[in-house]
């Protein structure tokens, strides 16, 4: 007992009470710590990095070195990876040239590095999350054609053909657009578009919405019964068509007959 209490009093008993307190603090954490979130967190982190090289190669020259915006490109802060996924997945950017709009054109990077690009831009501030397409599915196509006559018939037509917008801009067509594309372009508003938030328009409304674009754009399911759709604006233009080109070509046959018939002689 005397020998034990001497050694308590040691100058260095503390310090060795503490390092073995540590070193289970730190075996009972390792041991019992959730390693998938520890996992994740590094896998993002990695995800983050590679976004921000291939930021720096492909983007920073129009959006500046932090995204914050130049006279060539607008500032990337708080728009998301909704808005990356978007623009990089329908090929609009990087773009070719300036205009009064960037066309969709053929996508240069993988989907992986979409990604990348997105997690890194996100870090920039808090903006709409890119969507799956899982999360497009479920949606009532009666339901989504009011909604898409409503709030965007005006642009891209009520069959999603598209249209001509003013200054040289317009609505693209909708057909064969993928379902989350259509989503984060309804989420992040681009261009010319106006962006329609959760808060504006639910999941479920924007769900209804897909189901009817989808419904409508594909010639499985909504084959055209009349030949030439016209743009899809219906039987009115299908009319107009007819009564300008075809009565006007009948004239112009009359018209070209009566003066080739030779005209009869003056008895």
């Amino acid at each position: 007992m005397k020998k034990l209490s001497a050694r308590r009093r040691h100058p260095l008993a503390a310090l060795v009470v503490l390092i073995f307190a540590l070193a289970a603090t730190g075996g009972l954490y390792a041991a019992f710590a959730p390693t998938g979130s520890a996992q994740a967190d590094s896998s993002q982190s990695l995800s983050v990095e590679q976004g921000k090289k291939l930021y720096q190669v492909g983007c920073a020259s129009c959006h500046g070195l932090n995204g914050e915006g130049t006279k060539d490109g607008p500032s990337l802060v708080g728009v998301g990876s909704a808005a990356v996924d978007f623009q990089v997945g329908t090929g609009r950017m990087p773009a070719q040239q300036p205009g009064a709009q960037v066309p969709k054109k053929k996508v240069i990077y993988t989907q992986a590095q979409i990604d990348q690009l997105g997690d890194y831009i996100a870090t920039l501030g808090a903006g709409p999350a890119r969507v799956t397409e899982a999360q497009t599915q479920g949606g009532d196509v009666s339901r989504g054609g009011e909604l898409f006559r409503t709030n965007c018939a005006q642009c891209h037509n009520f069959a999603g053909a598209g249209g001509a917008l003013s200054e040289g801009k317009f609505a693209p067509s909708l057909a064969k657009v993928s379902g989350k594309h259509i989503w984060e372009a309804m989420l992040t508003g681009p261009q010319n578009m106006p962006s329609f938030p959760d808060s504006t328009m639910p999941e479920q409304q924007k769900k209804d919405i897909i189901a009817y674009v989808t419904h409508t754009t594909n010639s499985d399911t909504n084959p055209s019964y009349g030949g030439m759709t016209l743009g899809a604006i219906g039987p009115v233009s299908e009319g107009l068509f007819g009564w300008i080109f075809g009565l006007g070509a009948l004239i112009g046959v009359a018209i070209w007959i009566a003066a080739r018939t030779p005209k009869a002689k003056k008895s």
